[in-house]
């Protein structure tokens, strides 16, 4: 069988010029493989070989230009619209629906909260809970009751916090001109950011009319960031409040806020059937700020987990890479 093959061999490469010699010599050597035009036999383990360091170092290339945005697949988000962007230089690294315009339910209070602090008024002047702030509109419980008396710093606090609507409804009619005006009031300043997409017609977000897009939203979690008490009433755990001669505990809607793993700036979730479970946050993630912006999640902790897929996506698409052998 070895001399048929030989034969076969040196009879094939005689033709393209190559003496019996060096055919011989190929065949010992396992040169099985000789090409057309080259006229030189190529060793098939040494053929494989550049075959699998070319397949390599593509690899390698395609790892090292990638960016966070090749690969949404990997996320498998459960929010209807997601917007994922680097705070410092805008740079979208995720979207899904961003220009999607929906209800935003309490995101709505980031708003208020400007718009209540841009008056520039007294934060110990103490405001009262009336009739006016309950809400008839879904019928949310509330442990302020009519009557309730808190500075307006408290109130701001437990809107942002706690998202309590008859907190932020009581800021509102509090505002020069009362809540009609502060109503208009968040409408300027929403085209003054530039968010086209966004519309609010009450202070708390009870109502579904309030709405807004992932690409706005992002928009006014960075206007917010900038006000510190902002960024400290939203990432505050907990806090204890004397309620009508009462010592009460109030907590952040947002779990995230007391996770070690995360370095949150700034939080806010919302919730009402129409607008599903919603988070916005600003996040370091890698040393860098990171906004996020899920809306109309499903579930009650859905939004969280996408939030924490979110994390590990981004740290990994970050992390360096270390060449296989």
């Amino acid at each position: 069988m070895k001399k048929m093959l030989l034969m076969l061999l040196a009879t094939a490469v005689v033709s393209m010029g190559v003496t019996p010699m060096v055919a011989q010599a190929a065949y010992k050597k396992k040169l099985v493989h000789v090409t057309l035009h080259g006229k030189q036999a190529v060793h098939v383990k040494q053929k494989k070989r550049v075959r699998h360091a070319k397949a390599v170092r593509a690899v390698r290339q395609r790892r090292l230009s990638s960016s966070v945005t090749d690969s949404p697949q990997s996320l498998a988000l459960q929010s209807t619209a997601v917007l994922v962007q680097d705070q410092s230089t805008g740079a979208v690294l995720y979207e899904k629906n961003a220009n999607a315009v929906l209800p935003i339910a309490s995101i709505t209070k980031l708003m208020t909260a400007m718009v209540a602090l841009d008056a520039k008024p007294d934060l110990k002047e103490t405001l009262t809970i009336g009739e006016e702030d309950v809400d008839t509109l879904k019928g949310t419980h509330s442990r302020l009751s009519v009557g309730t008396q808190l500075s307006r710093e408290e109130m701001l606090r437990l809107a942002l916090m706690s998202s309590e609507n008859r907190a932020a409804s009581a800021l509102s009619r509090h505002y020069p001109g009362g809540q009609k005006t502060f109503v208009a009031a968040m409408n300027t300043k929403a085209r003054a950011l530039g968010l086209a997409d966004t519309h609010f017609f009450d202070p708390t977000g009870l109502t579904p009319t309030n709405v807004s897009s992932p690409r706005d939203l992002a928009k006014m979690v960075d206007a917010a960031h900038q006000y510190p008490l902002i960024r400290e009433f939203t990432t505050t755990v907990g806090e204890e409040v004397n309620v009508a001669g009462r010592s009460q505990q109030f907590r952040n809607t947002n779990a995230l806020v007391k996770s070690p793993a995360w370095d949150i700036g700034l939080s806010k979730t919302g919730y009402i059937s129409e607008a599903g479970r919603c988070l916005v946050m600003q996040a370091w993630i890698n040393s860098k700020p990171v906004i996020i912006v899920l809306l109309d999640s499903v579930g009650k902790m859905t939004r969280f987990g996408d939030a924490n897929r979110i994390k590990r996506w981004v740290e990994a698409a970050a992390a360096p890479r270390l060449p296989t052998s």
